[in-house]
């Protein structure tokens, strides 16, 4: 088992659902990003979502674009991420982090060398929106060599018949897509959203997290006895940024969604 695994085994024993945040890598700078990746650790967050900045980003809506595009104009690119999650797993950081990228940067930077990089440095996953199931064989098996980076699949809610496909050897934890379209929308979730998180949990043998327009451990308060977490991602984001950065405010919003998220429910397994 990797870290990612390991979290969520702990959360499993301890009858808890995991919360995921999303930044983008360089934002506001690397050394102040290393600081915030720190200070979410401290803070309890379960896992991480580290953003890859990729000049055309089809999956995320404007706010993570736009922060793709500032990244990138600070000279951030697949090297400078690598030596961040590298400094910061020198400076005792145990978070796990989860790459979440677009499959033409790891083409060009090579599968091999890719998969080796990710286990040298410590990247415990991988998202790629733009990586179709037919086409994700040749990245698995170059991670599988290293046995130390998974590939954490996405399900949406038109997946339907082929999510037992999807869900095959998945491993890690499901990311389950709530609302169609890209990131950032608003908690105006699908209409068929319980039917469909049913559905991935009824068949998935790993947890289900929740991502795609939320904000507030209330946005899935009908959802918290399907799901196994919720991941933040825009606004997250967007608080950053109107408090520029700042640790604190990071740290106390991590707190209050961690203890509302597993506040006064039906206590249900994880990956149940």
């Amino acid at each position: 088992m990797n870290r990612i695994e390991k979290k969520l085994q702990t959360l499993q024993e301890k009858n808890e659902k995991a919360f995921i945040t999303y930044i983008t890598a360089g934002l506001p700078d690397m050394e102040h990003c290393a600081k915030l990746i720190r200070a979410q650790e401290e803070a309890g967050l379960d896992i991480l979502e580290l953003g890859i900045p990729f000049s055309d980003p089809a999956a995320d809506g404007p706010v993570i674009q736009d922060a793709s595009y500032r990244s990138i104009l600070k000279g951030t690119n697949l090297r400078k991420c690598f030596e961040l999650v590298d400094g910061v797993r020198k400076d005792g950081c145990e978070l796990p982090i989860v790459f979440m990228m677009y499959y033409n940067t790891v083409l060009h930077y090579g599968l091999e060398a890719f998969a080796e990089k990710c286990a040298e440095v410590g990247v415990d996953g991988l998202i790629i929106p733009d990586l179709p199931l037919e086409e994700q064989q040749p990245l698995k098996d170059a991670l599988a060599k290293q046995n130390a980076t998974i590939l954490i699949q996405l399900v949406a809610p038109v997946s339907d018949k082929r999510i037992p496909e999807i869900l095959k050897d998945a491993r890690g934890f499901v990311y389950c897509v709530s609302s169609m379209g890209v990131t950032g929308q608003g908690a105006n979730f699908h209409k068929e959203v319980i039917s469909y998180l049913k559905s991935v949990k009824e068949q998935a043998q790993i947890p289900i997290m929740m991502g795609f327009g939320i904000r507030t451990a209330a946005d899935v308060e009908p959802m918290k006895d399907i799901i196994d977490g919720a991941i933040v991602g825009s606004h997250f984001i967007n608080l950053m940024e109107e408090n520029q950065y700042d640790l604190d405010v990071a740290k106390a919003y991590i707190q209050t969604f961690k203890a509302e998220l597993n506040s006064s429910r039906t206590h249900v397994r994880l990956g149940a």
